[in-house]
């Protein structure tokens, strides 16, 4: 593994955020005055590959990346606001209902998060005012 792949993995393994590219990008010029973007999304895309990140995608906003640990994600509807859920391992479930091994699933609960409840409920309070 290359030092930027290890770098890489490192900032997104000790994050509590759900970083971009360019986010993950920002974080590795710190330390390296050198490295270009495109080095850090052919890192990603390796890394990907090798099951050693997640990534998110959430229609609308950039892909972001995550670690391997298992658990589940909350996403906002509305911002797109990610967040870490720890629900019940269904693998097992799952796999009784699938003919072939499953590798592994990625739970994404679309919700609205408590900012955005609080906008739309001002929201509609102003239209019935």
């Amino acid at each position: 593994m290359t030092k930027n792949a290890e770098q890489i993995l490192k900032i997104i393994n000790t994050s509590d955020e759900h970083l971009s590219a360019e986010q993950i990008f920002l974080r590795l010029k710190d330390n390296n005055q050198g490295v270009v973007l495109a080095t850090v999304y052919n890192n990603l895309a390796s890394l990907y590959k090798q099951g050693l990140i997640r990534k998110l995608s959430v229609e609308g906003y950039p892909d972001r990346y995550d670690n391997i640990q298992p658990h589940d994600h909350l996403i906002c509807r509305n911002c797109g606001k990610l967040s870490d859920i720890l629900l019940e391992d269904l693998t097992e479930k799952i796999q009784k209902q699938i003919a072939f091994p499953i590798l592994s699933y990625d739970l994404k609960v679309n919700y609205l998060c408590e900012d955005c409840l609080k906008k739309e409920s001002e929201s509609k309070n102003k239209t019935t005012d």
